[in-house]
């Protein structure tokens, strides 16, 4: 339910307070792309709500990424400021050096979002500063760089991280924070769980499709595992005869998935969407009957507490975040493999009473979830940080 304007008013009191008793009144977020990046995900979308809740707030926020197509350079967004300058492996040593030199403005803190690559911040920043780390990448970068890049990537990642271990970590979910600690052998006393929040426009609404239908929403790259949903769709359909799977999202692993569903004959049974606006995400979770996700690692899986918020229930793989999102056997069910996959789908869509137990479940845990929430508890590490630092 949308808050009335007395309770913003509050929200904004309460982060104004937190940031002027610890001298925070510029905050610069690094981030590796924008959300106008034709690849971005759930880090952006986390990004930039964060963002928006300072920015509301009173703050003066930057955020400094790598270029995106098609977009200026610098931009007005949602009360912030966004700064898109260099590609993608350039960005790093140019937003430091546009950091040092000022060339970003004032700031009195940084928050520094960890995608695979570090931003090093404890060799070049004294300020206050805290770490937001969705998910350690392991063996995503297999995944989407080739062998050589892989092994950089991934010694870059973990030779980089002793660095960090005086810095506040901060994480959507405990399995993130267990991956942290045992991948990257940060203490456990400096991660901390800030769950993300869910927009108050997700909620239920309209009708479900008149076909059994499973939504599957994000990036189309490898680690997403899509491909493993397309592969399911021949033997789900022969268990529920009308499923359809809808597949909504961008990424250059788009092509690949296409052909696979020609190959198989499931064309018929498979639609591809582009990115959606809004309205039309919204939609398309009032109207599947379960959302799905394949992926080999989550930091949370934001789609799925969106769809939540629709009462629109989960089948994921047990994999870091999900397990978090999702309360297996209560909100949705976690799968072991493509078999538990095939299996709990075929529950779900054949079992009206378990699918709308799920949903309402899934519907009362999405709305406990606010990103006011999750913009209070960053900003109040980074306060703690400044403080000490004092």
């Amino acid at each position: 339910m949308q808050g009335h304007p007395t309770d913003g008013d509050a929200r904004g009191d309460s982060l104004a307070g937190i940031a002027s008793d610890a001298g925070l009144r510029n905050i610069t977020i690094l981030a590796w792309r924008d959300l106008a990046d034709s690849e971005a995900g759930g880090s952006e979308v986390h990004a930039d709500r964060v963002a928006t809740e300072w920015a509301d707030a009173g703050l003066n926020v930057t955020l400094r990424s790598s270029a995106a197509r098609g977009f200026p350079r610098r931009e007005r967004r949602h009360g912030y400021e966004v700064i898109r300058q260099s590609g993608r492996n350039l960005v790093f040593p140019s937003a430091v050096r546009d950091q040092l030199t000022g060339r970003l403005g004032p700031a009195d803190g940084i928050v520094e979002v960890w995608n695979g690559v570090p931003w090093l911040t404890p060799l070049w920043w004294r300020g206050p500063r805290v770490v937001f780390i969705h998910h350690v990448h392991v063996d995503m970068w297999e995944l989407s760089l080739g062998p050589t890049l892989a092994t950089i990537g991934r010694t870059l990642e973990r030779r980089a991280a002793p660095l960090y271990r005086g810095t506040t970590i901060l994480t959507p979910s405990e399995g993130s924070r267990q991956q942290i600690m045992e991948y990257l052998r940060l203490p456990g006393t400096k991660v901390e769980v800030v769950p993300p929040g869910v927009d108050a426009d997700f909620t239920p609404g309209g009708s479900r499709a008149s076909d059994p239908t499973v939504l599957a929403v994000g990036r189309l790259v490898p680690h997403k595992r899509v491909e493993t949903l397309i592969e399911l769709m021949p033997a789900l359909r022969r268990q529920v005869p009308r499923a359809r799977l809808v597949i909504v999202g961008e990424g250059y692993h788009r092509v690949a998935l296409e052909e696979l569903a020609q190959n198989l004959g499931v064309t018929e049974a498979i639609e591809f969407r582009h990115a959606v606006p809004r309205h039309e995400l919204v939609d398309a979770y009032r109207q599947a009957w379960v959302v799905t996700s394949a992926s080999i690692a989550e930091g949370w899986g934001m789609t799925i507490t969106e769809a939540a918020g629709c009462a629109t229930p989960a089948v994921v793989t047990r994999v870091g975040g999900h397990s978090d999102a999702v309360e297996d056997g209560v909100t949705g069910l976690l799968a072991d493999n493509a078999e538990d996959l095939l299996a709990h789908l075929t529950s779900v869509l054949t079992d009206v009473d378990l699918r709308n137990r799920l949903g309402e479940a899934a519907r009362l845990r999405a709305a406990a979830l606010s990103w006011s929430t999750t913009a209070r508890q960053i900003l109040e590490a980074l306060a703690r940080d400044a403080k000490q630092r004092r």
